[in-house]
């Protein structure tokens, strides 16, 4: 799955938290977000305003939250396991390695694997 293929089906799936997320999608998803706000960042150094970078963020939560659930569907984890970024400190980094890990190969009860032929065409 290239960049493009990956941004179009995690902003279809935006608010949607049931199905599974491969690995291109969470990460092309989060180099797309780190780009854009690395962008904003400056153009809000420039402008003397953060609004347009707090826009942003506040629009990316709900697809940020939805690939990175469904990417843990993808592991065999319940998307609440996300709750484990709220750890101070060891928390983001569980939660970073989880997100690491290859996906179950086929379905799992979560859904089929999004690496599959044929999930590339939902």
């Amino acid at each position: 799955m290239n960049i493009f293929e990956a941004l179009k089906k995690c902003f279809l799936n935006y608010a949607n938290f049931s199905g599974r997320a491969g690995r291109s999608e969470y990460w092309y998803f989060c180099l797309f977000n780190l780009v854009v706000m690395i962008i904003l960042m400056k153009v809000s150094a420039a402008l003397g305003s953060k609004i347009l970078l707090n826009l942003w963020l506040l629009a990316m939560m709900c697809p940020g939250l939805a690939v990175s659930w469904r990417r843990l569907h993808d592991i065999g984890k319940s998307g609440k396991y996300w709750l484990i970024n709220l750890i101070p400190g060891i928390g983001g980094i569980i939660f970073a390695v989880w997100m690491l890990q290859s996906g179950e190969v086929g379905p799992n009860q979560y859904g089929p694997d999004p690496t599959s032929p044929e999930s590339f065409n939902q």
